[in-house]
C-alpha cells in the first residue's frame, strides 16, 4: 500500500449502542465534511458494559458487541467506497481487571501467582516487603472490612466480596472464606490501605499495567493487530498513553516494525510547554494537545489575564498566576506521591537502593525524599527520552540547591538513570502518573484565573501568546511534525473547543466580568468561593446564547442536570469541600442548590446579559480557531459532533450520542470549506509544505493572525483577527503574497496590501486561494 497523507481525521466514540454498522449509516455525512480518515476509539473486546473500550480484556480481538470482525470488514468496505481510511485507538499500557474473572490472564495470575504463565505479563510486586507478605495486594475491601466479610461459592471455586469475584487456587478450598483467602496468592485489602500489588493506569485500580518490554507480552497483545494489517482493515493506530510503558521508545520501534513505514502512528503524548517531542521516535506525531494550547493562547489577551489575576485574588485569596501555580504544582506532586502512589514510590526506592554499587549504601528515607522532590521538580511526564536528559540533571541541581543533604542521593539517581534500566523506567513511570494526577486532575480544578487554559497539555500559568510566538511555533511544526494531529476537542478534554473559546473571551472584558461576579456573590454567594468561581466560568461557557429575558427557567432541564453532574465531578476532583473518597453530601447538596439559584431568576438574567455581550466575539473567534486548526500545520482532528456548535464539558458529558441529523450551521459550513480547500491543495499541507507568516500594518496590526500555506509564496492564505471585542479594523492592512487571491465563497479577489475590513467583510476568517 502507499501511504496517503491525511487531510483530516474524524474521531468516533464507539459504544455498545453505536457500533460499526451505526458508523456506516453516518459515513456519507462524515465523508461530505472532507475528512480523509475515520479515527475510532478502542475496538477490542472490553469489560462487560464498557462504554469506552479502554478497559479491554484478553485475548485481544475485535469486540462482538461493536459488530465483530465482520462488522469492521463491512465498515472498511463502506469507508473505502467513500475514500476514507481507518485509524484505530490501541491500548498497550493496561488491561481491564474490574471483574477479575472476565480477564483470563489476570484471573490465571491470581489463581497461580508467580507460577502463572501470565505472571510476567503484569507489572506485579512479588517482593516479600511489598506490604502484603509477597502476595498480590488487591485494594477492593471497604475501609473496615476484612477476610471475615468474604464468602465462597457452593463449590468453593470462587471467593466473593459483594459484587467482586476472585478465583480460588487449586486444592485450596475448604473451611471458612477467611481461611480460603489466607491460602491464595493474593490478599484483599482495604481500598484506602495504600497497598496495590500491581502497576495501575494512574490511580485506577480497575486497569492493570502490562509489561510491553517483554517480547511475549508484545506478541500476545499485538497479534490481532497483525491480523488486521494482513486483512488491510486499518491504515494506522493511535497509541493510548505510551508514557505509562517501561520503555516507550523501544515499544514504538517494535510497533513501527509491525506496521511498516506506510501506516500512521499517532501517540497520546502530553508535552510540557517547553518540551519538544523526542525527535527519534518513529511516529507521525502526537494527538495534538500541544497545538490545542497554542491555538487557544494566541486568542487570549495577556493584559486581560493580568486583570483576571486581580479578580481571582479578591475572590480566592491568591492570584492564580505563574508563581502560585508553580508552587502549587510542586507541593501537590509531593502530596499526590504520598497519598495516591505509596506502592509505586516504594518500588522506585527499592529499585534505586538495590542498584547502588556495593559499599554505596544510602538510607531509604533519603532516597525516598530525593526521588520525591526530583519528581516534583521535573515538570514533564517522564524525562528518560534522550532529548530530556539535560532537563533531569538540571532538576536535580535545583533540588540540591534547596536541599543540600540530598546531594548524594540525587547524584546516585542521576548516575543510575544515565542508561535505560530499572531505575530509569521506574522513575519515569512514577513521575508520569504523579504528574497527571497532580496537574490535570487536581490543580486544574483548584484554581480558576481563566479556566479555559486549564486543559490537558494547557498552560494556565501562561495562557496568552503573541502572534509572533504563534508563528514561530507553527514554522517549526510545519518543518518537524507536519503530519502530527491538531486537536481542538477530544474525549479527554476538560471542556469542548467552543466552551473554551467563550470562556477565554472573559479576558477581553474583565471589567464587565468583575461586575457580574460581584452581582452573583451579592445575590447568590456560593458555598465555597473557589468552587463557585470555577463553576461560574463553566456556566458562562455553556449558557444558551439565545436565552433572553428568562425569569424563572433560564436553562432547559437536561442542561441543568449536566451542570449538576459536572459540578459534582469538578468539586470531587479538586478536593475542596468534597472528594471521591470522602464524599460530603451536605456540601454537594449546597452546591446543587447554588446552581439552581444562579440559573434562575435575576442572577440568570445577569448571566444571560453577559453572554449576550460576548456572544459576537465568541462566535468570531471560535470560527477563527477552527479555521486555523484545519489549515495550520498538522492534520486536523474533528471530534465527533464538533462540526456543529458544541457545548460539551468533561467526560462523560463529551461522550454523549451525536445527532447526525442536525442541520448545518455556520461552523459546519466553515469546516466543509476549510477541508475542501485543504483537499484541493494537498501538497501545500503535506510534508514539505511551507508555513509563511504574513505581515500587517495599521492600528489593529497586533490583532492580525495571517499566514500562507504551500511552497514558495503559497497557494492558500488564511487571515483572521484575535481579541476582537470592540476591534476597529479601519486602516489596517495585510500584505498578501504576490499574485491574485480569490475568496471561494464570494468570488472577491485581492492583491498586494488588502484591507483587513475587506478581507473579513463576509466572515470572521478569510480563506483565500491563489487564482
Amino acid at each position: 500500500m502507499v501511504l496517503r497523507h491525511p487531510v483530516a481525521t474524524y474521531r468516533i466514540q464507539l459504544t455498545p449502542d453505536f457500533g460499526f454498522d451505526d458508523v456506516i449509516a453516518v459515513l456519507p455525512h462524515i465523508a461530505d465534511l472532507g475528512v480523509s480518515h475515520l479515527y475510532l476509539s478502542p475496538i477490542g473486546t472490553a469489560m462487560p458494559g464498557s462504554t469506552h473500550g479502554y478497559d479491554w480484556v484478553p485475548p485481544p480481538r475485535v469486540a462482538e458487541v461493536l459488530g465483530g470482525i465482520d462488522g469492521l470488514t463491512r465498515l472498511r468496505g463502506a469507508a473505502t467506497e467513500l475514500g476514507l481510511g481507518i485509524i484505530i485507538d490501541i491500548v498497550p499500557n493496561h488491561t481491564g481487571v474490574a471483574d477479575a474473572m472476565a480477564n483470563p490472564w489476570f484471573a490465571d495470575l491470581l489463581a497461580k501467582g508467580a507460577g502463572s504463565e501470565f505472571a510476567d505479563f503484569f507489572d506485579v510486586d512479588f517482593s516479600v516487603d511489598n506490604g502484603a507478605d509477597g502476595k498480590i495486594a488487591l485494594p477492593v475491601l471497604g475501609t473496615d472490612a476484612g477476610p471475615e466479610d468474604l464468602t465462597t461459592d457452593d463449590d468453593g471455586s470462587v471467593l466473593r466480596y459483594f459484587d467482586h469475584a476472585f478465583p480460588v487456587a487449586e486444592a485450596t478450598a475448604g473451611g471458612t472464606a477467611a481461611q480460603v483467602h489466607d491460602r491464595q496468592h493474593y490478599r484483599l485489602v482495604p481500598w484506602n490501605s495504600g497497598l496495590v500489588g500491581y502497576r495501575r493506569f494512574f490511580t485506577v485500580n480497575e486497569l492493570a499495567g502490562l509489561r510491553q518490554e517483554d517480547p511475549r507480552v508484545f506478541a500476545a497483545t499485538h497479534e490481532w493487530i497483525a491480523h488486521l494489517l494482513m486483512a488491510d482493515l486499518i491504515d494506522g493506530v493511535r497509541v493510548d498513553h505510551p508514557d505509562g510503558l517501561w520503555d516507550p521508545q523501544d515499544y514504538l520501534r517494535n510497533l513501527r516494525e509491525l506496521l511498516g513505514d506506510e501506516r500512521l502512528i499517532y501517540i497520546e503524548k502530553i508535552l510540557a510547554t517547553d518540551e519538544a517531542l523526542e525527535p527519534t521516535l518513529p511516529v507521525n506525531g502526537t494527538t495534538g494537545y500541544e497545538q490545542l494550547r497554542v491555538i487557544d493562547a494566541v486568542f487570549t489577551p495577556s493584559a486581560g489575564v493580568v486583570e483576571l489575576a486581580e479578580i481571582h485574588d479578591r475572590i480566592v485569596g491568591n492570584p492564580g498566576d505563574a508563581v502560585w501555580i508553580t508552587e502549587a504544582e510542586q507541593s501537590r506532586k509531593l502530596l499526590t506521591l504520598t497519598e495516591m502512589f505509596p506502592s509505586e514510590h516504594r518500588r522506585l526506592v527499592r529499585a534505586i537502593a538495590s542498584s547502588l554499587p556495593t559499599g554505596q549504601g544510602l538510607p531509604e528515607a533519603r532516597i525516598a525524599e530525593a526521588s520525591a522532590h526530583l519528581i516534583a521538580e521535573l515538570g514533564v511526564y517522564r524525562a528518560d527520552y534522550p532529548s530530556l536528559r539535560r532537563r533531569l540533571l538540571y532538576a536535580a541541581d535545583r533540588v540540591i540547591a534547596d536541599r543540600p543533604h540530598l546531594a548524594d542521593a540525587l547524584a546516585a539517581i542521576a548516575e543510575l538513570t544515565a542508561q535505560p534500566g530499572r531505575v530509569s523506567s521506574r522513575l519515569a513511570q512514577t513521575c508520569g502518573a504523579v504528574t497527571a494526577k497532580s496537574v490535570e486532575d487536581s490543580i486544574f480544578y483548584r484554581t480558576a484565573r481563566l479556566v479555559s487554559a486549564q486543559e490537558v497539555g494547557g498552560d494556565p500559568a501562561g495562557p496568552a501568546m503573541s502572534p509572533g510566538q504563534f508563528h514561530d511555533i507553527n514554522i517549526a511544526r510545519a518543518r518537524d511534525w507536519p503530519a502530527a494531529l491538531t486537536a481542538t476537542s477530544t474525549h479527554d478534554t476538560k471542556r469542548g473547543e467552543d466552551v473554551r473559546a467563550r470562556i477565554a473571551t472573559i479576558a477581553q472584558v474583565p471589567e464587565r466580568w468583575s461586575i457580574l461576579v460581584r452581582r452573583v456573590w451579592r445575590d447568590a454567594p456560593p458555598p465555597e468561593p473557589l468552587t463557585g468561581y470555577f463553576l461560574l466560568q463553566n456556566i458562562i461557557g455553556v449558557w444558551p446564547v439565545d436565552a433572553d429575558g428568562i425569569p424563572d427557567d433560564a436553562l432547559e432541564a437536561p442542561l441543568r442536570r449536566r451542570l449538576h453532574d459536572y459540578a459534582r465531578k469538578a468539586a470531587r476532583e479538586g478536593g475542596i469541600g468534597t472528594t471521591w473518597t470522602a464524599v460530603d453530601a451536605t456540601f454537594e447538596t449546597e452546591l446543587s442548590v447554588w446552581i439552581n439559584t444562579v440559573t434562575t431568576g435575576s442572577v440568570a438574567t445577569a448571566i444571560s446579559t453577559f453572554v449576550g455581550l460576548i456572544a459576537p466575539t465568541w462566535i468570531r473567534e471560535s470560527l477563527a480557531r477552527k479555521a486555523i486548526a484545519i489549515l495550520g500545520p498538522g492534520v486536523p482532528d474533528i471530534y465527533q459532533g464538533t462540526q456543529w456548535w458544541d457545548d460539551s464539558l468533561v467526560d462523560p458529558d463529551n461522550r454523549r450520542p451525536v445527532d447526525y441529523s442536525r442541520a448545518p450551521d455556520q461552523k459546519t459550513e466553515l469546516v466543509r470549506l476549510a477541508l475542501s480547500i485543504r483537499g484541493r491543495h494537498p501538497s501545500s499541507f503535506a510534508p514539505g509544505g511551507s508555513y509563511t507568516p504574513l505581515t500587517a500594518d495599521g492600528p489593529a496590526a497586533t490583532h492580525v493572525v495571517a499566514f500562507a500555506r504551500g511552497s514558495g509564496d503559497g497557494s492558500v492564505v488564511v487571515v483572521t483577527a484575535r481579541c476582537t471585542h470592540r476591534l476597529d479594523p479601519s486602516g489596517t492592512t495585510v500584505q498578501l503574497p504576490a499574485g491574485t487571491w480569490t475568496d471561494p465563497t464570494t468570488g472577491r479577489t485581492f492583491t498586494g496590501q488588502a484591507l483587513l475590513a475587506d478581507l473579513r467583510a463576509q466572515s470572521p476568517v478569510a480563506i483565500l486561494e491563489r487564482t
